[in-house]
Protein backbone atom coordinates (compact mmCIF):
# COMPACT_ATOMS: atom_id res chain seq x y z
CA UNK A 1 0.00 0.00 0.00
CA UNK A 2 1.28 3.66 -1.13
CA UNK A 3 -0.36 7.24 -1.55
CA UNK A 4 0.92 8.12 -5.11
CA UNK A 5 0.75 11.90 -4.53
CA UNK A 6 -0.58 13.82 -7.83
CA UNK A 7 -0.33 17.17 -6.15
CA UNK A 8 1.66 18.46 -3.25
CA UNK A 9 -0.34 20.71 -1.76
CA UNK A 10 1.78 23.96 0.01
CA UNK A 11 3.58 22.33 2.96
CA UNK A 12 2.84 18.21 3.27
CA UNK A 13 5.49 16.57 5.52
CA UNK A 14 5.65 13.29 7.21
CA UNK A 15 5.39 13.89 11.33
CA UNK A 16 5.29 11.74 14.48
CA UNK A 17 5.61 12.19 17.95
CA UNK A 18 9.22 13.21 16.98
CA UNK A 19 12.36 12.75 17.83
CA UNK A 20 13.57 14.02 21.31
CA UNK A 21 17.22 13.54 22.81
CA UNK A 22 19.22 15.26 19.98
CA UNK A 23 18.46 18.77 20.73
CA UNK A 24 22.12 19.49 22.79
CA UNK A 25 23.89 18.66 19.92
CA UNK A 26 21.25 21.35 17.04
CA UNK A 27 18.50 18.51 16.08
CA UNK A 28 15.03 19.93 17.03
CA UNK A 29 12.50 17.42 18.45
CA UNK A 30 10.34 18.33 15.08
CA UNK A 31 7.06 16.14 15.34
CA UNK A 32 3.59 17.04 14.60
CA UNK A 33 2.85 20.92 15.52
CA UNK A 34 -0.41 19.75 17.16
CA UNK A 35 0.29 16.78 18.83
CA UNK A 36 -2.82 15.62 20.29
CA UNK A 37 -4.45 15.71 16.63
CA UNK A 38 -2.33 13.61 15.13
CA UNK A 39 -3.01 11.20 17.92
CA UNK A 40 -6.19 11.18 17.46
CA UNK A 41 -6.46 10.58 13.66
CA UNK A 42 -3.93 7.24 14.63
CA UNK A 43 -6.57 5.92 17.10
CA UNK A 44 -8.79 6.46 14.47
CA UNK A 45 -7.33 3.74 12.35
CA UNK A 46 -6.81 1.69 14.96
CA UNK A 47 -2.68 2.15 14.99
CA UNK A 48 -0.58 3.22 18.17
CA UNK A 49 0.27 6.40 19.36
CA UNK A 50 4.03 6.47 17.49
CA UNK A 51 3.01 5.49 13.66
CA UNK A 52 3.82 8.80 11.34
CA UNK A 53 1.01 10.75 9.78
CA UNK A 54 0.64 13.34 7.24
CA UNK A 55 1.04 16.78 8.36
CA UNK A 56 -0.76 19.30 6.07
CA UNK A 57 -0.99 22.64 6.07
CA UNK A 58 -3.00 25.02 4.69
CA UNK A 59 -3.74 23.48 1.20
CA UNK A 60 -3.80 20.01 1.95
CA UNK A 61 -2.25 16.94 -1.20
CA UNK A 62 -4.32 15.13 -3.42
CA UNK A 63 -3.52 11.79 -3.55
CA UNK A 64 -4.39 8.35 -4.75
CA UNK A 65 -4.64 4.79 -3.05
CA UNK A 66 -2.57 2.13 -4.52
CA UNK A 67 -4.89 -0.26 -2.62
CA UNK A 68 -7.66 -0.89 0.04
CA UNK A 69 -6.48 1.84 3.22
CA UNK A 70 -8.31 2.87 6.26
CA UNK A 71 -7.81 6.49 7.00
CA UNK A 72 -8.60 9.22 9.30
CA UNK A 73 -8.19 13.27 8.85
CA UNK A 74 -8.21 15.48 12.18
CA UNK A 75 -6.88 18.48 13.24
CA UNK A 76 -7.55 22.25 11.51
CA UNK A 77 -11.38 21.95 10.26
CA UNK A 78 -11.56 21.10 6.39
CA UNK A 79 -13.59 19.36 3.40
CA UNK A 80 -13.03 15.87 2.59
CA UNK A 81 -13.31 14.32 -0.56
CA UNK A 82 -12.75 10.55 -1.57
CA UNK A 83 -13.74 10.87 -5.21
CA UNK A 84 -15.13 14.32 -5.24
CA UNK A 85 -17.76 13.20 -2.62
CA UNK A 86 -17.82 14.77 0.62
CA UNK A 87 -16.59 12.57 3.53
CA UNK A 88 -16.72 13.47 7.82
CA UNK A 89 -13.25 14.36 9.51
CA UNK A 90 -12.39 13.30 12.55
CA UNK A 91 -13.49 9.27 11.69
CA UNK A 92 -12.21 6.48 10.14
CA UNK A 93 -12.59 6.32 6.56
CA UNK A 94 -12.58 3.22 4.25
CA UNK A 95 -11.00 3.84 0.78
CA UNK A 96 -10.95 1.49 -1.95
CA UNK A 97 -7.74 0.69 -4.50
CA UNK A 98 -7.49 4.06 -7.03
CA UNK A 99 -9.76 6.27 -4.75
CA UNK A 100 -8.47 9.81 -4.64
CA UNK A 101 -8.80 11.98 -1.39
CA UNK A 102 -8.73 15.49 -1.24
CA UNK A 103 -9.09 18.56 0.67
CA UNK A 104 -11.48 21.73 0.29
CA UNK A 105 -10.28 25.30 1.70
CA UNK A 106 -9.29 25.28 5.42
CA UNK A 107 -12.07 26.82 8.14
CA UNK A 108 -9.77 27.70 10.76
CA UNK A 109 -6.14 26.99 11.95
CA UNK A 110 -3.69 26.04 10.28
CA UNK A 111 -2.83 22.33 9.88
CA UNK A 112 -4.46 19.32 9.77
CA UNK A 113 -3.85 15.34 9.88
CA UNK A 114 -4.08 12.51 7.84
CA UNK A 115 -3.08 8.95 9.17
CA UNK A 116 -3.87 5.99 7.77
CA UNK A 117 -3.62 2.11 9.36
CA UNK A 118 -0.11 0.60 9.33
CA UNK A 119 1.02 4.57 9.40
CA UNK A 120 3.60 6.23 7.03
CA UNK A 121 5.90 3.75 6.69
CA UNK A 122 9.14 6.05 5.29
CA UNK A 123 12.50 4.96 6.96
CA UNK A 124 13.74 6.05 10.98
CA UNK A 125 16.16 8.40 11.34
CA UNK A 126 17.44 8.99 15.06
CA UNK A 127 14.80 7.01 16.57
CA UNK A 128 11.64 9.18 14.07
CA UNK A 129 10.44 9.40 11.22
CA UNK A 130 9.37 12.91 11.71
CA UNK A 131 10.80 15.53 8.77
CA UNK A 132 12.85 17.74 9.68
CA UNK A 133 13.19 19.98 6.51
CA UNK A 134 16.26 22.33 7.03
CA UNK A 135 18.39 19.63 8.23
CA UNK A 136 16.97 17.35 5.36
CA UNK A 137 16.72 14.87 8.05
CA UNK A 138 13.82 12.11 8.53
CA UNK A 139 10.28 11.63 6.67
CA UNK A 140 10.09 11.07 2.69
CA UNK A 141 13.65 12.09 1.38
CA UNK A 142 14.00 14.99 4.00
CA UNK A 143 11.69 17.26 2.48
CA UNK A 144 7.94 18.22 1.66
CA UNK A 145 6.09 16.18 -0.34
CA UNK A 146 5.74 16.75 -4.17
CA UNK A 147 3.85 15.88 -7.32
CA UNK A 148 4.99 11.93 -8.62
CA UNK A 149 6.21 10.67 -4.95
CA UNK A 150 4.92 7.35 -4.05
CA UNK A 151 4.41 7.46 -0.24
CA UNK A 152 4.78 3.94 1.59
CA UNK A 153 2.35 2.74 3.99
CA UNK A 154 3.03 -0.03 6.82
CA UNK A 155 1.34 -3.61 7.34
CA UNK A 156 -1.84 -2.53 9.50
CA UNK A 157 -2.74 -4.27 12.89
CA UNK A 158 -5.94 -5.95 13.21
CA UNK A 159 -7.89 -3.37 15.84
CA UNK A 160 -10.95 -1.25 14.84
CA UNK A 161 -9.55 1.79 16.06
CA UNK A 162 -12.08 4.48 17.22
CA UNK A 163 -15.13 5.19 14.59
CA UNK A 164 -15.99 8.33 15.49
CA UNK A 165 -13.64 10.93 17.83
CA UNK A 166 -16.28 12.24 20.76
CA UNK A 167 -17.25 15.96 20.23
CA UNK A 168 -15.73 16.93 23.40
CA UNK A 169 -12.02 15.77 22.82
CA UNK A 170 -11.62 17.47 19.71
CA UNK A 171 -9.28 20.57 19.98
CA UNK A 172 -11.36 24.04 19.45
CA UNK A 173 -9.90 26.55 16.88
CA UNK A 174 -10.55 29.77 18.55
CA UNK A 175 -9.32 33.46 17.39
CA UNK A 176 -8.44 34.51 21.21
CA UNK A 177 -6.75 32.53 23.16
CA UNK A 178 -5.07 32.07 26.71
CA UNK A 179 -1.30 30.76 27.03
CA UNK A 180 -0.13 29.89 29.77
CA UNK A 181 3.80 30.67 30.64
CA UNK A 182 6.13 30.51 32.77
CA UNK A 183 8.37 33.34 33.43
CA UNK A 184 11.81 33.34 33.12
CA UNK A 185 15.14 32.90 32.49
CA UNK A 186 16.02 36.38 31.44
CA UNK A 187 12.65 38.39 32.44
CA UNK A 188 15.27 40.10 34.96
CA UNK A 189 16.65 41.74 31.77
CA UNK A 190 13.23 43.34 31.02
CA UNK A 191 12.27 46.51 33.08
CA UNK A 192 8.80 46.01 35.60
CA UNK A 193 6.72 48.06 32.63
CA UNK A 194 8.32 45.52 30.15
CA UNK A 195 7.45 42.20 32.23
CA UNK A 196 3.96 43.87 32.49
CA UNK A 197 3.02 44.64 29.01
CA UNK A 198 4.67 40.74 27.98
CA UNK A 199 1.69 39.32 30.29
CA UNK A 200 -0.97 42.23 30.24
CA UNK A 201 -1.13 43.14 26.30
CA UNK A 202 -3.13 41.16 23.85
CA UNK A 203 -0.95 40.19 20.81
CA UNK A 204 -1.89 38.99 17.59
CA UNK A 205 -0.15 36.04 15.67
CA UNK A 206 1.37 37.63 12.56
CA UNK A 207 2.17 35.31 8.96
CA UNK A 208 5.61 34.85 10.06
CA UNK A 209 4.24 31.64 11.49
CA UNK A 210 5.96 28.26 10.84
CA UNK A 211 7.13 25.09 12.21
CA UNK A 212 10.54 27.14 13.66
CA UNK A 213 8.41 29.71 15.61
CA UNK A 214 5.45 32.10 15.87
CA UNK A 215 5.72 35.90 15.45
CA UNK A 216 3.43 38.31 17.40
CA UNK A 217 2.76 41.85 16.74
CA UNK A 218 1.89 44.22 19.39
CA UNK A 219 3.22 47.04 21.68
CA UNK A 220 6.98 47.57 22.55
CA UNK A 221 8.52 46.10 25.14
CA UNK A 222 11.22 47.64 27.67
CA UNK A 223 14.02 46.40 28.11
CA UNK A 224 16.39 47.47 31.20
CA UNK A 225 19.58 49.62 29.46
CA UNK A 226 22.60 48.32 30.21
CA UNK A 227 26.35 48.18 29.04
CA UNK A 228 26.34 44.88 26.53
CA UNK A 229 28.58 42.43 27.85
CA UNK A 230 31.49 40.69 25.49
CA UNK A 231 30.05 37.98 23.30
CA UNK A 232 26.75 39.39 23.27
CA UNK A 233 25.58 41.66 20.50
CA UNK A 234 24.16 45.37 20.33
CA UNK A 235 20.39 44.52 20.80
CA UNK A 236 18.78 44.96 24.09
CA UNK A 237 18.06 41.62 24.02
CA UNK A 238 21.11 40.04 23.40
CA UNK A 239 22.70 37.86 25.63
CA UNK A 240 25.82 35.42 25.47
CA UNK A 241 24.76 32.40 23.57
CA UNK A 242 22.58 30.16 25.49
CA UNK A 243 20.45 27.08 25.06
CA UNK A 244 17.30 27.67 23.92
CA UNK A 245 13.81 25.38 25.27
CA UNK A 246 11.20 24.73 23.03
CA UNK A 247 8.12 27.43 23.79
CA UNK A 248 10.93 30.08 24.82
CA UNK A 249 9.87 33.68 24.56
CA UNK A 250 12.21 36.04 22.31
CA UNK A 251 11.53 39.92 21.94
CA UNK A 252 14.41 40.84 19.67
CA UNK A 253 14.41 44.61 19.91
CA UNK A 254 11.14 44.78 22.66
CA UNK A 255 9.13 44.18 19.47
CA UNK A 256 6.92 41.46 18.13
CA UNK A 257 7.72 38.79 20.39
CA UNK A 258 8.39 35.02 18.93
CA UNK A 259 7.36 31.84 20.53
CA UNK A 260 10.11 28.88 19.46
CA UNK A 261 8.17 25.35 17.73
CA UNK A 262 9.14 22.24 17.29
CA UNK A 263 11.47 22.48 14.63
CA UNK A 264 13.76 25.40 16.37
CA UNK A 265 16.97 26.19 16.42
CA UNK A 266 18.55 25.05 20.50
CA UNK A 267 20.50 27.94 21.32
CA UNK A 268 21.45 31.87 20.07
CA UNK A 269 21.89 34.40 21.06
CA UNK A 270 18.67 36.02 22.44
CA UNK A 271 17.34 36.59 25.81
CA UNK A 272 14.43 34.00 26.80
CA UNK A 273 11.95 35.85 28.73
CA UNK A 274 9.06 33.11 29.17
CA UNK A 275 8.25 29.85 28.19
CA UNK A 276 5.14 28.56 27.03
CA UNK A 277 4.36 25.43 29.27
CA UNK A 278 4.29 22.06 27.54
CA UNK A 279 0.12 21.68 27.79
CA UNK A 280 -0.16 24.73 25.31
CA UNK A 281 2.02 23.76 22.79
CA UNK A 282 -0.92 22.54 20.39
CA UNK A 283 -2.49 25.83 21.41
CA UNK A 284 -0.29 27.52 19.35
CA UNK A 285 0.33 24.93 16.22
CA UNK A 286 -3.51 25.56 15.94
CA UNK A 287 -3.53 29.14 15.54
CA UNK A 288 -4.17 30.97 12.56
CA UNK A 289 -2.81 34.90 11.69
CA UNK A 290 -4.75 37.22 13.58
CA UNK A 291 -5.29 34.89 16.53
CA UNK A 292 -5.67 37.58 19.39
CA UNK A 293 -3.27 35.62 22.40
CA UNK A 294 -2.66 36.75 25.60
CA UNK A 295 0.50 35.65 27.53
CA UNK A 296 -0.54 34.37 31.03
CA UNK A 297 1.85 33.40 33.77
CA UNK A 298 1.13 30.62 35.89
CA UNK A 299 3.36 28.73 38.79
CA UNK A 300 5.48 25.47 38.18
CA UNK A 301 2.91 23.60 39.88
CA UNK A 302 0.28 24.80 37.73
CA UNK A 303 2.19 23.84 35.08
CA UNK A 304 2.63 20.22 35.82
CA UNK A 305 -1.31 20.37 37.10
CA UNK A 306 -1.90 21.12 33.45
CA UNK A 307 0.15 18.66 31.70
CA UNK A 308 -1.73 15.91 33.89
CA UNK A 309 -5.08 16.81 32.78
CA UNK A 310 -3.64 16.64 29.13
CA UNK A 311 -2.57 13.57 30.20
CA UNK A 312 -5.82 12.25 31.28
CA UNK A 313 -7.31 13.57 27.99
CA UNK A 314 -5.08 11.58 25.70
CA UNK A 315 -5.84 8.65 28.49
CA UNK A 316 -9.18 9.04 27.45
CA UNK A 317 -8.58 8.57 23.76
CA UNK A 318 -6.76 5.12 24.07
CA UNK A 319 -9.37 4.07 26.76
Amino acid sequence: MAFDILESGLATTVQDTGRPGYYSVGIPQSGSMDQLSAEIANACVGNTVNEAVLECTYIGPVLRTTAPAVVAVTGAPVDVFVNGEPREQWSRLELAADDVMSFGIIKGGTRYYLAVAGGIDVPVVLGSRSTYVLGVIGGFEGRTLKAGDLVPVGTAVETDGLSAVLSGLRPKYLKQLDVRVLVGLYDHRLTDVGLETLLTATWKLTSVADRMGLRYSGPEVEWKPREQPFGAGSDPSNIVDAGYAVGSIQIPGGKEPIVLHRDAVSGGGYAMVATVISADMDLLARSSPGTATRFRAVTMDEALAARSELAAVRAAIWS
